[in-house]
């Protein structure tokens, strides 16, 4: 199946979630892909960055469990896509200064690597010379 997209966490998690906050845009985006059956990679990286924001109690402690039970259903629109040498040498062409924060980062690394856009509503990403929806 194809891989469409890169999802940032935040735009993973509110998709999930139905959280009001996903723009139209990327809401459509991802639906779209599911129907056809391509999919939607979310980066290793996502999946420890939930766990540091559960440790800091900004999302509630089932946030993993129910991205991880979205990404082993085959059904899903969501696929894991792990954090590679081939990823990270992606990141030298992500200047450091457009985008600081390295789960940032490494998630437009990956679009990079993949070839697809992010979907993010992330400022620096967005500002950036990487392929972006929201």
């Amino acid at each position: 199946m194809a891989v469409v997209g890169v999802a940032d966490t935040h735009a993973a998690l509110w998709y999930l979630y139905n959280d009001p906050r996903l723009s139209t845009v990327a809401a459509t985006f991802i639906d779209q892909a599911a129907s056809s059956g391509s999919r939607i990679a979310v980066s290793s990286i996502s999946l420890a960055e939930i766990i540091y924001l559960i440790e800091k109690k900004r999302v509630p402690a089932n946030t993993y469990a129910d991205l991880e039970g979205a990404l082993d259903d085959p059904d899903h629109a969501f696929s894991e896509v792990p954090r590679t040498k081939s990823v990270v040498r992606f990141m030298r062409d992500i200047p450091r200064a457009s985008i600081p924060d390295m789960p940032d980062r490494i998630v437009a690394a990956t679009a990079l690597h993949l070839g697809v856009p992010v979907i993010t509503a992330g400022g620096y990403i967005r500002a950036s010379a990487v392929h972006t929806i929201w």
